[in-house]
């Protein structure tokens, strides 16, 4: 029994949520790669918030972030009310990651960053939920279906949001003029540390 057709069908449900959110770029795109240079400028960060697979999801985008010379960490919804807020500072922005934009995990942080000058940008399929209303700067991921047969585990929308988190993550490294040899202060081990770090001895 082969599954290649559902492969595809797979393949071709996740395309479609791509270009569906590529549809949905606007201003806010621009905006929220302005707030976050500004705030690596000021020698501030960017911190990655989500529950769930969209925590996932963020724990990806801020290594991107990290690795391409942009100050990112993951923030849990969880931990931060339990002390681990100390890590949130005045002048830091804030992804927050939620397709409903009503993950109550989530919610339940925002009055305690409202307390911090902070900017919040939400990833979300709704502009108008409480996420969406609540932050400061909305950039909109809404897909037409999941890949899962039932519409309901995170498979299109997470791969939406990973995308979108990466062509955030590629315009903040090209505004803030990072060059292919600061890699290697990031990398100074594996396949990318040791392609940029070898030379090659004349003979």
């Amino acid at each position: 029994m082969s599954f290649l057709a559902r492969a595809m069908e797979v393949f071709d449900v996740e395309l479609a949520a791509i270009q569906a959110v590529r549809s949905q770029l606007d201003a806010s795109f621009d905006t929220a790669v302005a707030w976050i240079v500004e705030t690596l400028r000021n020698r501030s960060k960017i911190l990655v918030a989500g529950v769930g697979k969209s925590g996932n999801i963020g724990h990806k985008i801020a290594a991107t972030l990290t690795s391409t010379g942009s100050t990112a960490a993951v923030l849990s919804p969880m931990d931060a009310l339990h002390g681990d807020l100390g890590v949130v500072n005045d002048g830091d922005v804030v992804l927050a990651l939620s397709y409903s934009g009503e993950t109550e995990e989530l919610l339940r942080l925002l009055p305690a960053l409202k307390r911090f000058s902070v900017r919040l940008i939400a990833m979300t399929a709704f502009p108008k939920s409480t996420l969406g209303r609540h932050s400061d700067l909305v950039l909109a991921c809404r897909v037409p279906k999941e890949a899962c047969p039932f519409n309901l585990s995170p498979t299109s929308s997470t791969t939406a949001m990973l995308v979108l988190g990466d062509a955030l993550a590629m315009s903040v490294l090209e505004a803030r003029g990072f060059k292919k040899q600061d890699f290697a202060k990031y990398h100074p081990s594996g396949a990318i540390g040791r392609a940029l770090l070898s030379r090659v001895r004349p003979q």
